[in-house]
């Protein structure tokens, strides 16, 4: 590995770390969503933020660094939004995610540190072209999708989905299951869907691997990366698919376009929700019925008790193993899946 960048995890889906490039500036005008670039660290930020590698893991950093990255967008409800769109003529600019999401910070939650702020150096360039991520995106036969799906969606970020998706995906590990774990929307990181991988799913995969830092695109071009993923998913011949929609449905991340396209394929809903009143919020805006609610506000008798009153479903704290046989036979009910643990599973 070339140890004069730091890799972030948005390259995990590049040879950039194996095979050599070099570096050429662009203009802005020539700047687009999902490029490879190299940008210096001005100022690390807070002592906490860390960059998330190839693998995973978190990286501390410190000033004067080099971080190979990707061009995107973020629109966070609770944490912070920016674009590459808004870097000015300084070229200066801001890692909006752990995953080497890079973009000028346009807004961020007074609770949250200071941003990293980087400078662009360059473009990664080889043979006389600028490489991107859909340049490392595998090609597949096209297949249709139709495997189960026990879907995962919040009323916000943070609400509680990747934990929610984890303890799902671990029962229908335990019962002996073939379980594929995705997100198909959201900014991208990695451990979101290494949760799942760490309980044994069968494969994960995200947006990142069809080339997109974020899933915050046009509509047209999501489309066509949403049929790529899910054609990768059913080349999986899961028996089930663990799938998360990243942030709200309600946010700018094509959240609305992935649940429409999964809905014939649905067999529960999971909804994760900071508070009974964004559950009916949501409940409203996309006619969806939750088989279960959990998440923040399942964390509580009173958020319980308000979520059946204001929603008539019921909510269950996941986190609470007591509430576990409750889950089981609603999944069981809801997908015709025998969930009683399979001792065989152990030996595979």
């Amino acid at each position: 590995m070339n140890h004069q960048f730091i890799y972030t995890s948005l390259t995990r889906i590049s040879d950039l770390a194996e095979i050599e490039f070099n570096l050429e500036k662009l203009d802005r005008a020539q700047w687009a969503t999902g490029d490879y670039v190299v940008s210096k660290i001005l100022d690390p930020g807070s002592n906490t933020l860390n960059l998330e590698l190839t693998t995973g893991r978190m990286r501390g950093v410190i000033g004067g660094e080099s971080i190979v990255g990707a061009l995107g967008e973020r629109y966070a409800t609770l944490e912070a939004t920016g674009t590459w769109r808004k870097v000015k003529a300084d070229l200066k600019m801001h890692v909006l995610t752990g995953a080497g999401l890079m973009g000028k910070l346009t807004s961020k939650s007074i609770f949250l540190p200071n941003m990293m702020e980087v400078n662009y150096t360059g473009h990664a360039f080889r043979n006389g072209k600028k490489l991107t991520m859909n340049d490392f995106v595998e090609s597949g036969e096209p297949i249709p999708f139709n495997t189960p799906v026990i879907l995962f969606v919040g009323t916000s970020m943070s609400a509680g989905k990747t934990t929610s998706a984890r303890i799902v995906a671990n029962l229908f590990k335990v019962a002996g299951y073939n379980v594929v774990g995705a997100k198909l929307t959201g900014a991208g990181r990695y451990k979101d869907i290494l949760a799942i991988k760490d309980v044994g799913a069968n494969a994960v995969m995200d947006f990142v691997d069809v080339g997109l830092p974020s899933s915050i695109c046009p509509v047209d071009i999501y489309r066509t990366k949403l049929d790529q993923l899910l054609s990768r998913i059913q080349h999986q011949n899961a028996d089930v698919a663990i799938i998360e929609i990243g942030a709200s449905p309600l946010e700018p991340y094509n959240g609305d376009l992935a649940i429409n396209a999964l809905r014939d394929h649905i067999k529960c809903i999971v909804l994760c929700a900071s508070d009974p009143y964004a559950v009916y919020g949501l409940m409203a805006a996309f006619e969806i019925i939750p088989d279960i609610v959990t998440g923040i506000t399942s964390n509580t008798l009173a958020g319980v008790n308000m979520v059946k009153k204001l929603c008539n479903v019921n909510a269950l704290n996941l986190i609470d193993s007591s509430t576990s046989e409750e889950l089981k036979e609603v999944l069981s009910a809801k997908t015709g899946f025998d969930l009683s643990e399979n001792t065989m599973a152990y030996s595979n």
